[in-house]
């Protein structure tokens, strides 16, 4: 017993893990402490070499980032702070409350200060939140000999390098980018602008939407892009690394509300029992209440479910149809709308396309249905009565009819949602199909009244 005590006590040492950690990789260590509770992390980085440890801090991947800066001496906090990269740990100061978040502020080196300070002005999830202050800009008087030079001088203080961006002497406004790929190829004595390509750099500014950052960088291969002003000045770049963990963070939470369920950003094994119960719980009761109006749809032809029982047992066939082919059409336009394929206006293009697609849909299920009835009938596997062929049309159309409004309700309510200043991603699987639950069941007995009447009702 003591010879595993004394194991799982050096299992946990903080020493001996940091001396482990310095033989692997940067993700590599991430990954370990990932594993650890932030006390025992924030011990471990501790004993790091002070390079390690930052780039350690600097990575997203990086799950209880903030908890473990809190529980750094305010000394060590401090120093690492300001050795990350600014967009970074403006990140891990967001999650910080105050009056923490100020007093360590002002621990920071002036200069780190003011550029973080900068960057918690923005708003999540736009550009200005994202980017890096750290980037490298020469003006347009260099030659390409001066900016190589420049480049060797200031690069260690620079998270990335991309490209150069090729300012006016006077004004300090953003005239080209040089791309370290050209600049390198050009002959030194020349001037800077003759290695930059003739057209003007794709720019942002720093209110835009992160999104639209990630459809810029797929529509012209970009590996950065520079946040600007309404003058012109470069206020930071985004790289492309900030935009992958952007695109990876909001394909999570459109998954989650695709769900039916708040967004979270935390770790699952991290989230609390109570935050979890929160986030799950609204749209849990939304739902429930919504499937409400499915009672009462069935309450209000209950005359007809005595006359004809039969009815009964294609319920949950109708009503699965309509939900899956609504939550087809809405995670078709949800992805759609993200990658800016279509826009508000096109709405009625969809309609077009979506009312023959679940038509032709509907129609190919009802044939399924008609001919399962028909079989089960006829091999003996169940008596849907005399007038099972009525039925049987019955369960066809009906099928065509909510098969076709799943569609359409599937497909227009992303638009809805986003005209009235929603996410789409908000239109859940689970509330499409509560919503096509409902319908559906008022289409179906809609259908049995006009085709059975006079037979079974």
């Amino acid at each position: 017993m003591e010879d595993t005590r004394t194991e799982a006590e050096a299992a946990l040492d903080p020493a001996a893990l940091a001396a482990a950690l310095v033989r692997d990789y940067v993700a590599d260590n991430v990954e370990a402490l990932n594993r650890l509770p932030p006390e025992t992390a924030a011990a471990v980085l501790a004993h790091l070499p002070r390079e390690r440890a930052i780039d350690i801090l600097d990575q997203a991947d990086l799950d209880a980032a903030p908890d473990i800066v809190r529980l750094f001496p305010p000394n060590l906090a401090a120093s690492l702070l300001t050795g990350m990269a600014a967009d970074r740990a403006a990140d891990v100061f967001r999650q910080i409350d105050e009056p923490a978040r100020s007093e360590l502020l002002s621990r920071l080196e002036p200069e780190s200060s003011a550029a973080i300070r900068r960057l918690l002005v923005y708003p999540p999830n736009t550009a200005g939140s994202i980017m890096t202050t750290e980037f490298v800009s020469v003006p347009s008087s260099w030659t390409v000999g001066q900016a190589l030079a420049h480049i060797r001088k200031v690069e260690r203080t620079r998270e990335t390098i991309y490209a150069i961006y090729v300012l006016d002497p006077s004004s300090r406004r953003l005239l080209r980018a040089v791309t370290l790929r050209r600049l390198i190829a050009a002959e030194p004595e020349a001037p800077i602008l003759s290695a930059a390509r003739p057209q003007e750099p794709i720019t942002v500014t720093g209110l835009v939407d992160r999104e639209e950052v990630a459809r810029l960088f797929t529509k012209y291969d970009l590996l950065a892009v520079p946040v600007v002003d309404a003058a012109g000045h470069v206020l930071g770049i985004v790289t492309v690394d900030d935009v992958i963990d952007a695109i990876l963070e909001e394909s999570s939470e459109d998954v989650q509300k695709f769900g039916g369920m708040a967004a979270i950003e935390e770790p699952y094994l991290q989230i609390g029992f109570g935050y979890m119960i929160r986030k799950r719980a609204g749209w849990l009761c939304a739902l429930f209440i919504s499937e409400m109006l499915t009672a009462s749809a069935m309450q209000s032809f209950q005359s007809e479910l005595e006359k004809a029982l039969v009815l009964s047992l294609f319920i949950p066939l109708i009503m699965s149809s309509g939900g899956n082919s609504g939550s087809q059409a809405t995670s078709l336009l949800i992805r759609s709308l993200a990658l800016r394929e279509l826009h508000l206006g096109d709405w009625w293009r969809v309609a077009i396309r979506e009312l023959p697609t679940g038509i032709v849909l509907g129609a190919i299920l009802g044939v399924i249905g008609i001919a399962r009835i028909a079989l089960w009938q006829n091999l003996g596997f169940y008596d849907y009565g005399e007038h099972w062929v009525l039925v049987a049309i019955t369960v066809g159309i009906a099928l065509v009819g909510i098969v076709t409004f799943g569609s359409m309700a599937g497909s227009m309510l992303p638009f809805v949602l986003q005209r009235i200043g929603f996410d789409p991603a908000s239109a859940s699987a689970p509330f499409v199909a509560t919503l096509v639950d409902v319908t559906g069941l008022v289409i179906y007995f809609g259908v049995a009244t006009v085709i059975l009447r006079g037979t079974l009702l």
